[in-house]
């Protein structure tokens, strides 16, 4: 059975529709999902009636936030293309509650698969991740981070944070302290399509670090996360 709960819709359009994604929440179905009906993917095209909305990128099933989905295989090309080409800007948000190895900057290296379908980073360039960050005390023995992925690997920003010596808290796979849940959320996505330019943000719901006094006031004082002074290796 699909639940009657519905997802939170941020915007539409005639081409794409963008879903606030809760989290354990798998994005489609796949040979680990118990319930195919219980997807992101199943769950839209049943509250919208429209079995033709596509996936257009990928968020994990212990990740929140914004999620794109195109109407259609044309226009699910056109915004797939976009990714490709990496045209849309995504920054994404997370709480670490271990010390960084270095307080912003990048990682990059290739991505292997280890052991349980978990990843690691390797030292190789080839064809490398990329991920720059900023991160910000919050006074509470935790800190925010602002991640922009330049690439879309499998667990990258999960990796990434584990890399640096702050695994992301409640991500037990990679390192995280237990917790309440994976303490990383989709935040924002902005792209061109048409000539027009369209951008979509969203505070996470769940999770009580997330609704931290300390964090709300931290990314309300960072402002437009594009205005950081991103590193560029």
């Amino acid at each position: 059975m699909i639940t009657d709960k519905p997802l939170k819709i941020l915007g539409e359009t005639e081409k794409f529709v963008v879903i606030d994604k809760p989290i354990n929440l798998e994005v489609h179905a796949s040979g680990s999902t118990e319930n195919t009906h219980n997807t992101v993917q199943a769950r839209i095209r049943h509250q919208l009636n429209d079995d033709a909305l596509h996936l257009c990128h990928r968020l994990d099933r212990v990740t929140s936030g914004l999620l794109l989905m195109a109407k259609g295989a044309a226009a699910n090309s056109e915004i797939s293309q976009l990714f490709q080409d990496r045209l849309v800007s995504k920054f994404y948000i997370a709480v670490s509650d271990q010390k960084p190895k270095k307080k912003q900057g990048s990682i990059k290296g290739d991505m292997q698969k280890a052991r349980n379908g978990s990843w690691k980073l390797a030292r190789s360039h080839s064809n490398p991740a990329v991920t720059r960050f900023f991160s910000f005390g919050l006074g509470t023995g935790k800190r925010l981070f602002v991640l922009k992925p330049e690439t879309g690997k499998t667990h990258q920003l999960r990796v990434a944070m584990k890399s640096l010596g702050a695994p992301i808290l409640g991500d037990t796979r990679y390192g995280g302290t237990e917790s309440d849940r994976c303490y990383l959320h989709a935040y924002s996505l902005g792209f061109n399509l048409d000539g027009v330019a369209y951008y979509y943000q969203s505070l996470p719901q769940e999770g009580d670090a997330f609704q931290a006094e300390s964090l709300v006031k931290c990314i309300a004082g960072i402002g437009d996360f594009s205005e950081l002074s991103w590193p560029h290796k």
